[in-house]
């Protein structure tokens, strides 16, 4: 099965089909929750361009109450990429073959941990407790499709993404003018590829997150965790068979 080699394979040792498999599944989660939160609440747990510019427009007017917690998003963010690649660095040492997909479950049982404390809390804590779980587990996430692809994907934003689909369409341009070699086309094509597949997987997932928080609310947290445990312990199984 090609989804129990998606957290295995590390570096030179992945193929594009493989990181556009994990890219696609994480980008849509990724787009699903930060979507939902927003719909919830008003603030993106991912988008750390937008909040660290809402954070500049805040400081500048000393609205301090908004800005410190629009700093704390990206703190928070921070800190869960700086747990992900603690615990990968961790395995890596200790020659952990499933490491990625160990991190992966972190994130899905934190995931489903959030919604239950979701569920439990008073309302007016819930916001700031569903932005601030949802950062940390979008920069543990970034983290582990950061390291686990040598940086060639990011799945909690597009901004990334973005550039590069303009990047690849520009060498599309001038290889069509022979202006550049045409035996890169198909390089240049398999990375198009996956960076379009990322950011229409992230805007499905948004508009999933979405419809599906309108109708179920915080429980779109327990799906995305389900999704999340199904891939690392496909990931485990795999790692556990290659010993």
């Amino acid at each position: 099965m090609h989804e129990a080699t998606m957290l295995i394979r590390q570096g030179t040792a992945r193929d594009h089909a493989t990181d556009r498999r994990l890219a696609c599944i994480l980008a849509a989660i990724a787009g699903a929750v930060n979507t939902a939160a927003f719909h919830a609440v008003g603030f993106f747990s991912a988008n750390m361009t937008g909040n660290v510019s809402a954070l500049s427009d805040h400081a500048s007017r000393a609205d301090w109450m908004i800005g410190v917690f629009y700093l704390a998003i990206i703190i928070v963010f921070i800190i869960g990429a700086a747990f992900s690649s603690l615990v990968i660095n961790s395995g890596r040492r200790r020659q952990m073959p499933g490491i990625y997909a160990w991190v992966v479950m972190i994130e899905a049982l934190l995931m489903a941990a959030l919604g239950a404390a979701e569920l439990a809390l008073p309302g007016a804590q819930r916001g700031p407790m569903l932005v601030l779980g949802l950062a940390f587990l979008m920069g543990l996430q970034n983290a582990v499709v950061t390291q686990i692809s040598d940086a060639r994907v990011r799945t909690t934003h597009v901004s990334g993404m973005s550039t590069d689909i303009g990047i690849g369409l520009s060498m599309l341009f001038d290889i069509a003018r022979r202006r550049e070699p045409r035996t890169e086309l198909a390089a240049h094509v398999t990375r198009l590829r996956l960076h379009t597949q990322t950011v229409l997987s992230f805007l499905a997932g948004g508009v999933a997150g979405v419809l599906a928080y309108q109708r179920i609310a915080t429980n779109v947290l327990f799906v995305a965790a389900a999704i999340l445990m199904l891939i690392a312990t496909l990931g485990l199984h795999r790692s556990r068979r290659a010993r």
